[in-house]
């Protein structure tokens, strides 16, 4: 039963992608460039989970120090310390997973629905940017989650290398990208639509409401969110704008890997203007 229903929903993608486009797309798709774009953005992603993966636990006396350093957090931040709060942490998870699904939503509109791939294709490779960066910052930056500060939450939790990870928010930047790209795609295909002003309202509502259940969660700061929300939001936008089809576009990207003068390896992208 499960072969049939994959071969089944095979035969549904591969008919959208090869039938006959009836629409142009905005868009234009580059299998060297995107291929090589996209798979270096995984292959961070997976280098920055090794990074999380391989931290250590906190002792005693770290978490002691922290404790007696919380009058040194910036006021923007402080009065989020100590915050910790089970049901803000579930409803965030869930929007969280459920704004992955917004961009599915745009097959339902028949512009887009004819380059299924190339929408697809763009959207694995906008949120596998917005992964790449924050696994690695994770991996590398200790920042102590607010709930962290909690005197009464168990000491596994604040001991536990999840709790240096609130720099920055991974569930805002994600949630960022799904809904800015959902909308931003909505509009370069649907220019002229009344409800582009709306969709982008849910855009921008949706994960500002990820971003305050997580700071009421414990899991992280206003700043974490802010930072969150701007990388998702660049990263939504200006990924499927850098596609759109211009003539003489002045503005060009492409990847570069090399290694530093202290041999470590580094994998980024490339930005030009010409003027």
């Amino acid at each position: 039963m499960k072969i049939k229903i994959i071969l089944i929903l095979f035969l549904l993608f591969s008919s959208t992608i090869f039938s006959q486009q009836k629409s142009v797309s905005p868009y234009e798709w580059q299998w060297t460039r995107d291929g090589i774009w996209t798979g270096a953005a995984l292959g961070a992603s997976y280098y920055g989970l090794t990074l999380t993966r391989n931290k250590d636990d906190i002792t005693q006396s770290e978490l002691a120090d922290i404790m007696n350093s919380q009058d040194d957090i910036n006021f923007i931040d402080r009065w989020a310390v100590g915050n910790n709060s089970d049901s803000a942490r579930k409803l965030s998870d869930i929007s969280f997973a459920l704004s992955f699904a917004a961009p599915f939503v745009l097959l339902l509109d028949d512009e887009v629905n004819d380059h299924t791939a190339q929408v697809l294709g763009l959207y694995l490779e906008s949120i596998a940017t917005t992964g790449a960066l924050y696994t690695i910052t994770a991996g590398v930056v200790n920042r102590s989650r607010p709930y962290v500060y909690d005197e009464n939450n168990t000491d596994f939790r604040r001991l536990s290398k999840n709790g240096q990870r609130s720099f920055y928010s991974g569930h805002v930047a994600a949630t960022t990208t799904a809904t800015f790209f959902t909308a931003k795609v909505f509009q370069d295909f649907n220019p002229d639509s009344k409800a582009v002003p709306y969709v982008w309202a849910g855009a921008i509502i949706l994960p500002a409401a990820v971003g305050y259940l997580r700071i009421e969660a414990g899991e992280h700061f206003l700043t974490d969110v802010l930072l969150g929300y701007g990388i998702g939001a660049l990263a939504g936008y200006y990924i499927p704008e850098l596609h759109k089809v211009t003539k003489d576009s002045n503005i060009g990207f492409s990847p570069v890997m090399g290694r530093t003068q202290f041999g470590d390896t580094y994998q980024a992208l490339s930005l030009s203007y010409k003027f």
